[in-house]
């Protein structure tokens, strides 16, 4: 059985404060991300989580000056705390959805960001949500990805603001990034740092097209309902992630109908 995830110091660049949510679908809880450049004085700040004061107040005893905080996706195990936190910091929360924005900046696929000498490239990754994005961080050859990819299991594509098609897209996207930039370590926004990025997404494209063919295979046998498929495919996941399950494969289902 695997060591429990902490958080704690990553890299020279990242440390990861663990937002006391624990739970089914968050694992060990969200990781909050803190990101400064070796002997600046300001951080970057990526998905504060939940409004949980003390977690918060952590954040910034490890942060120090926020420079901005950016937010993966909406989801508000990452993002409710952060505006809060960016009131106690003074800066502003920057995100592709405008609702969940602090400030007049928002973020999309190419932006730069850049705070003490610290580079983050944005990536588009729908697919989870309509709003997810990832970040590269280049100068350690890594990737924060938000839901897109966890630290253990597999990320929920759930119907219908979560779409099969564009996260696959997203997932040959980043599998494609890291072939190019020698990009070798994921930071997840769930679970532990995974140190084979090409490895890691690989698998990931491999459940994806096993669980689709599963998913063929029951509607192939009569199975017509979410529910029904979830029984005959997801028999051997605990039954506490089922609902999250049926979310799922109404994605499934809906991509491939689009598939004809």
């Amino acid at each position: 059985m695997s060591s429990p995830w902490v958080g704690g110091e990553v890299t020279a660049r990242a440390a990861c404060v663990l937002a006391p949510n624990a739970g089914p679908m968050t694992l060990d809880g969200t990781n909050t991300w803190v990101l400064r450049e070796p002997g600046a004085s300001e951080s970057v700040v990526v998905d504060p989580g939940p409004l949980h004061e003390a977690h918060l107040q952590a954040v910034l005893e490890r942060a120090g000056p926020i420079s901005v905080v950016l937010l993966t996706h909406g989801h508000a195990d990452h993002s409710a705390g952060a505006v809060r936190l960016a009131q106690l910091a003074g800066c502003g929360v920057r995100a592709l959805d405008p609702a969940h924005r602090l400030g007049g900046e928002g973020l999309g696929a190419g932006d730069r960001v850049l705070a003490g000498g610290l580079e983050l490239e944005v990536v588009a990754t729908p697919g989870h949500t309509r709003d997810s994005l990832s970040f590269l961080l280049p100068a350690e050859h890594a990737v924060l990805t938000g839901d897109t990819v966890l630290g253990r299991g597999t990320s929920v594509v759930a119907h219908p603001d979560g779409e099969l098609g564009a996260y696959l897209g997203s997932l040959h996207r980043l599998r494609a990034l890291a072939e190019e930039t020698g990009l070798t370590r994921v930071l997840p926004g769930h679970g532990p740092v995974l140190e084979d990025a090409v490895g890691v997404l690989d698998g990931y494209l491999r459940h994806r097209a096993d669980r689709l063919a599963q998913v063929r295979d029951a509607v192939a046998d009569g199975a017509r309902t979410p529910a029904e498929v979830v029984a005959r495919v997801y028999a051997d996941v605990d039954r506490v992630l089922w609902p999250a399950a049926e979310l799922s494969v109404a994605a499934q289902l809906a991509y491939l109908s689009q598939q004809g």
